[in-house]
């Protein structure tokens, strides 16, 4: 199968699962306690203008209706008006998809920087002491919760040490490409330091359950490809060892690297919200926290259909991968 008929059948596949998260999400408001018309109006609002509020959100239509008009306007942007600003829904979402998307590519290169050396070094000095730190580092990450530790890393490195701020997003990457595009090489600089200070816990926050989970993948790929026979003989017709590690062994484990990396990085968009919410992150993770709480379900709604749009196309990529790092794979 080739690239685009395998690019083709995936996005079809894929189709079919936003229009099913679609479809759950719309029906998640209907079995969810709260009636957004409370939230606009006052407990003792005349029944008439309280019909006629509900009569103009489209509340009182049939479901068949509202679904309909919530589905039909998706292909073409239109998620809705928000039930507490009244703004459209895609530009909210649209406006706070940067930071997120930040904070998850940021998360990610901390664990891949970090994680694939660490397997690397442990897999191959098994049993010694480098092995049973990258094991312990392993356990702790993956065993400590993320919100703990943001906490902690505020405390100790923020409040104690003052070395890294404790919340806010002072510029992100696209104020920094603007300044670039202005011709001021100097203040990009600056606000590429400012950017990357302040997003430096969140993102190692955010990552650390990913570096462990990483870290521990890639020794585990590592041992098994390690012990396979094409190695030993690569051995046996005297390459060096670096070359063996790193690119043959190395190679073949970064197939299911790739693939934990690829759905780790759609987790990341869509489960950032506690991080995000620790330091102030102004994401989606905010958004979906402050729709929840004003129950203001457009909004919800919304956010939640494009991080599925997120993880359903970071997916694909993964798969069209796989063919990159390893030509043995096919497209089927």
């Amino acid at each position: 199968m080739s690239l685009s008929r395998f690019l083709i059948k995936r996005s079809l596949q894929g189709l079919f699962v936003i229009w099913g998260v679609i479809t759950v999400v719309f029906g998640l408001r209907f079995i969810s306690p709260g009636d957004p018309a409370n939230v606009l109006l006052p407990p003792d609002v005349d029944p008439e203008v309280r019909a006629q509020v509900i009569a103009e959100l489209g509340l009182n239509e049939p479901l068949y209706v509202q679904y309909w008009e919530f589905v039909s306007g998706i292909p073409f942007g239109d998620l809705g008006l928000s039930l507490v600003t009244r703004t459209p829904v895609s530009a909210r979402v649209v406006a706070k998809l940067p930071a997120t998307l930040e904070l998850a590519v940021a998360a990610t290169v901390v664990a891949v920087v970090i994680a694939i050396p660490l397997g690397v070094l442990s897999a191959t000095r098994r049993h010694e002491p480098a092995d049973y730190g990258a094991t312990v580092f392993s356990l702790v990450g993956i065993s400590t919760p993320n919100f703990w530790l943001g906490v902690m890393l505020i405390l100790v490195l923020a409040v104690q040490l003052n070395l890294f701020p404790t919340s806010q997003r002072p510029i992100g990457l696209d104020g920094i490409a603007l300044l670039l595009v202005g011709g001021d090489p100097g203040a990009a600089i600056r606000g590429f330091g400012t950017w990357l200070w302040h997003i430096t816990l969140p993102a190692v926050t955010l990552g650390t359950y990913f570096t462990a989970l990483i870290t521990r993948l890639t020794r585990s790929g590592m041992l098994d490809q390690l012990g396979q026979t094409y190695v030993r003989a690569s051995r046996a017709k005297g390459l060096p060892e670096t070359l063996v590690r790193y690119k043959h062994a190395l190679r073949n484990t970064l197939i299911p690297v790739i693939t934990v990396i690829g759905l780790q990085l759609g987790t990341l968009i869509g489960g950032a919200v506690i991080t995000e919410a620790v330091f102030a992150w102004p994401g989606l993770g905010t958004l979906i926290i402050n729709s929840i709480n004003a129950r203001d379900w457009p909004v919800l709604q919304g956010s939640l259909i494009v991080v599925a749009v997120g993880f359903v196309l970071v997916n694909i990529l993964v798969d069209a991968l796989y063919a990159y790092v390893n030509p043995q794979v096919a497209y089927d």
